[in-house]
């Protein structure tokens, strides 16, 4: 997951752009490992993304070298102040992950259940 800022008076053409995604970098971004990828945007010109892949590293580096992504690069530098998403995204750091926690939790359970469990047959045992 990463972020960066566009300008905020450009978002709408932004947007309007990324529904017409030229069919050569979208083979291009699923050729080079990207998955699951999806563009979150706020009124201000944040602009959240988020994407899956087996290897960060190789995917950028796959991008990187294609050509079409050079010219996608050069039609989005006029929505930015800076140097453009590729040289400001910022990398965010996930801190919560509900199915990880969740199975976790629930495998603490189910050792509490067969403490519990062995504890009852310990007792009986007893009596």
């Amino acid at each position: 997951m990463f972020q960066f800022r566009v300008r905020p008076d450009r978002l709408d053409e932004y947007a309007r752009r990324h529904a017409e995604v030229w069919p050569e970098m979208l083979r291009a971004l699923h050729e080079t490992g990207w998955e699951n990828y999806s563009i979150f945007t706020r009124p201000d010109g944040l602009v959240v993304g988020y994407f899956e892949t087996e290897d960060l590293d190789a995917a950028q580096a796959g991008m990187a070298a294609r050509e079409v992504n050079a010219r996608w690069q050069a039609e989005m530098a006029e929505f930015f102040d800076g140097a453009g998403p590729d040289a400001e995204m910022d990398q965010l750091t996930e801190v919560f992950h509900l199915e990880t926690q969740l199975a976790a939790a629930e495998a603490a359970d189910a050792g509490a259940a067969v403490g519990h469990a062995t504890d009852r047959a310990d007792q009986a045992d007893q009596d």
